[in-house]
């Protein structure tokens, strides 16, 4: 049986990948501030990540989906502090928590990393700018990882979801929900379980010729 760890695995669209994977017949193992999560992890805090990855014993699947929205404002309104901490948790915690599986993924040659950035990432979106720029080098991290492991049996990608219906939208401020929900062509959000689906072909042994890509899952604004 493959065993995965999802990070954030206890809202939002870690809750509908931890379901879906195990429907799927994958042992799933949570890291999350969730006093629920089989691990209580703040993946910003290095000392911590290490030491549930080592409890957590070997899997073979890792989810990054712990995430922030951070600031809703202009970014020269941006404090220094609300940047720094969007960064640490949407691009250090995921850096933090794929350095500490890697090693034994690869020794082990076979894994399927799958990080949750987001369409932001690429369009920017105006008014969540610590956002857009964590997620876009969410990407980076993703397509420079993906060639260094390229040979390994490890692969990693990346997936970029438009506006979701999850809780993390909830602390989104209702205009910019308003605006970058209307760039979505199919005219409405998007839902936890699509990108649930999506993932779980990325982190199976079906997926075995793509790595460093990012997947859109947009309802067609992606443009690129």
């Amino acid at each position: 049986m493959r065993r995965a760890i999802i990070t954030g695995g206890h809202s939002g669209l870690g809750a509908a990948c931890a379901a879906r994977l195990r429907a799927d017949g994958i042992e799933v193992v949570t890291f999350d501030v969730s006093p629920d999560a089989d691990f209580i992890v703040d993946v910003t805090d290095t000392r911590a990540v290490d030491a549930a990855v080592a409890a957590a014993g070997p899997v073979d699947i890792l989810v990054n989906s712990a995430g922030i929205v951070g600031p809703n404002k202009p970014l020269w309104e941006t404090s220094p502090d609300e940047w720094t901490r969007t960064f640490d948790v949407n691009v250090h915690g995921t850096f933090r928590v794929i350095r500490a599986l890697v090693p034994t993924m690869v020794e082990r040659g076979w894994g399927r990393i799958v990080n949750i950035a987001s369409m932001a990432g690429k369009d920017g979106n105006p008014n969540l700018s610590a956002y857009s720029a964590s997620k876009a080098a969410v990407i980076g991290m993703t397509k420079s990882l993906g060639k260094e492991l390229a040979k390994t049996g490890v692969l990693v990608n990346a997936i970029a979801p438009a506006v979701i219906d999850t809780p993390m939208n909830a602390t989104t401020a209702p205009d910019v929900l308003q605006h970058i929900t209307s760039l979505i062509p199919m005219g409405r959000v998007g839902r936890a379980e699509e990108v649930a689906a999506l993932i779980a072909w990325l982190t199976s042994a079906e997926c075995s010729f793509s790595t460093g890509a990012v997947y859109d899952i947009s309802g067609g604004r992606a443009t690129y």
